[in-house]
C-alpha cells in the first residue's frame, strides 16, 4: 500500500510541476499581447490628429484670404490714386485771358468833335489753374470801338506759375475820327478788347501740352470825368 500510495503522489506532484511551469509562457504571451496592443494608437487619437490638420488648414487658408484681401485692397487704392492724379493733376485746362483794370494818363475828347485820343495803362492777368506752369509766345492785343481797330499793344512771352495769375501792364495809344455822335451825347465810349495767347503747360517737368487761351472783353469809359466804368470778360 504504501508504495502505489507514493507513486500516485509522484505522479500527482509532477503533473502539478507541469503545470505551473507552462504558466510562465502564457503570462509572456499576455504580456507581449499587451505590448503589441499599446503600441496602436487609439482609435480617438486619429480624430485628433485629423482636427489638429483641419484647423491648420483653416488658419493657413484664412491667412491667405486675408493676404488676398489686402492685395486686392492695395490694388483698389492705388487705381483710386492714379485716377485721382489722372483727373486732378495731369488734367490740363486752358489758361483764362483777361483786363484786369485800366487807367488814363491822356484823355482827349473834344465836347463837339468826333474824335478821341486817349493814352491808357491797362493790367491783363494770364490765369492758370493747372499743376505746371504755362509758358506762352509775343502776342498783340486789338482794341477796338464798334468794330474799328483803334489801337494795338504788344505782349511779351513769359510764363504763369502753377495754380497763379500771372499779372503785367500795357501802355496802349487809343485814337479815332469816327466817334459817333450818340457815344458823346451819353458819355460814354464802348471798347473791344481781343487776343490770343498761344503757349505750352508743363507737367511734372515732362509732360507738355499746346495750349492757347483767348480774350474777349468788353469795357464802358465814362467820358467825364474819364474812367472805367464797366468790363466784361467771356
Amino acid at each position: 500500500l504504501s508504495l502505489p500510495l507514493s507513486l500516485s503522489l509522484s505522479h500527482k506532484h509532477k503533473h502539478k510541476h507541469k503545470h505551473k511551469r507552462t504558466h510562465p509562457c502564457g503570462a509572456e504571451m499576455a504580456e507581449k499581447e499587451q505590448q503589441r496592443a499599446n503600441s496602436f494608437p487609439p482609435p480617438n487619437s486619429y480624430a485628433q490628429v485629423d482636427e489638429e490638420a483641419q484647423s491648420n488648414e483653416l488658419r493657413r487658408r484664412k491667412k491667405r484670404m486675408k493676404y488676398l484681401e489686402y492685395g486686392v485692397a492695395f490694388v483698389v487704392f492705388q487705381t483710386a490714386i492714379i485716377m485721382i492724379f489722372a483727373l486732378t493733376v495731369m488734367k490740363v485746362k486752358t489758361p483764362k485771358f483777361r483786363v484786369r483794370s485800366a487807367t488814363f494818363e491822356t484823355f482827349d475828347v473834344p465836347a463837339n468833335g468826333t474824335s478821341f485820343n486817349i493814352r491808357m495803362i491797362a493790367e491783363f492777368g494770364v490765369k492758370n489753374p493747372n499743376f505746371g506752369q504755362y509758358k506762352y509766345d509775343n502776342s498783340t492785343i486789338d482794341f477796338f470801338y464798334r468794330d474799328v481797330k483803334v489801337g494795338t499793344a504788344s505782349v511779351s512771352k513769359a510764363k504763369a506759375k502753377l495754380k497763379s495769375t500771372k499779372k503785367f501792364k500795357v501802355t496802349v495809344n487809343l485814337s479815332s475820327n469816327n466817334l459817333q455822335g450818340s457815344d458823346l451825347t451819353a458819355g460814354v465810349l464802348p471798347l473791344t478788347i481781343q487776343s490770343t495767347l498761344k503757349g505750352k503747360v508743363e507737367l511734372m517737368m515732362v509732360m507738355k501740352k499746346k495750349k492757347s487761351t483767348q480774350m474777349n472783353c468788353t469795357m464802358e469809359i465814362h467820358t467825364s470825368p474819364p474812367q472805367l466804368q464797366k468790363l466784361i470778360c467771356k
